[in-house]
């Protein structure tokens, strides 16, 4: 399930395109559960992107640099140590 959440959003379609309406001071937030799939992989020169698919098909990705792909890695492994979450 993929929630899509943005604040301030106005479109305006005209002649088959859409335009954005309003100030460029939109906000948004993105949250997928029921994960079916993941894939982490070299994003360019300097980036690792991680991307998550739910079981409808949709797409999250997120590009990271290697210090918050290591943040990321690090979180997961104290959580493992930590919690009976991985139990």
């Amino acid at each position: 399930m993929l929630s899509l959440d943005i604040e301030q959003f106005m479109l305006e379609l005209k002649d088959g395109a859409f335009k954005n309406v309003g100030p460029s001071n939109k906000q948004a937030t993105i949250k997928m559960y029921d994960v079916e799939g993941v894939d982490v992989r070299e994003y360019g020169d300097k980036r690792v992107k991680l991307a998550f698919e739910d079981e409808q098909g949709s797409e999250i990705e997120v590009a990271l640099f290697p210090e918050q792909a290591r943040a990321v890695a690090e979180g997961l492994e104290l959580l493992e140590s930590e919690s009976e979450l991985f139990d």
